[in-house]
């Protein structure tokens, strides 16, 4: 099994929105059983928060089913437990080594790496712009997804 977390500041916005859209995504492409995904932050504050109403306002637009979850942040043991960790923006590159120490197995990647991008998909608690979000993550986890399966065949 193939383990994903998703990682952003506060774990209410893009990770979870991330987390959602790639299980619906295995599910479409029938691979769930290859696929763990969660998702957490890399701060303290919003520890115990569910998903942002802009976050689930989005998916439910799109058909994308978002349960009541509450907000964790990410630990040492993840990064053990967890093939790769996703995260959508440099800060939280720089955060996650702050918790995590240093990456010898090469397991962190920002999301739109994997679409051939270095670019930060924007925190749409300061920018609003849950559409744009949204649109980041399709096309990094669609991108993850097709390397992932190009490489397990």
């Amino acid at each position: 099994m193939i383990k994903i977390l998703m990682i952003c500041h506060g774990n209410i916005c893009r990770s979870p929105m991330a987390e959602y859209v790639m299980q619906h995504m295995v599910r479409e492409r029938h691979l769930e059983h290859k696929y763990h995904i969660e998702s957490a932050a890399t701060s303290r504050e919003e520890i115990g928060n569910d998903v942002h109403h802009g976050t689930k306002r989005k998916l439910r637009e799109v058909g994308i089913a978002c349960p009541r979850r509450a907000a964790r942040q990410v630990t040492r043991v993840d990064y053990e437990t967890y093939d790769y960790l996703i995260v959508m923006d440099q800060m939280n590159v720089r955060n996650l080594h702050r918790i995590i120490g240093s990456d010898p197995e090469h397991k962190v990647y920002k999301l739109l790496e994997f679409a051939g991008s270095s670019r930060d998909i924007a925190d749409p608690w300061y920018t609003g712009n849950f559409d744009e979000t949204y649109d980041d993550i399709i096309e990094g986890v669609t991108a993850l997804i097709d390397k992932i399966e190009s490489e397990t065949k």
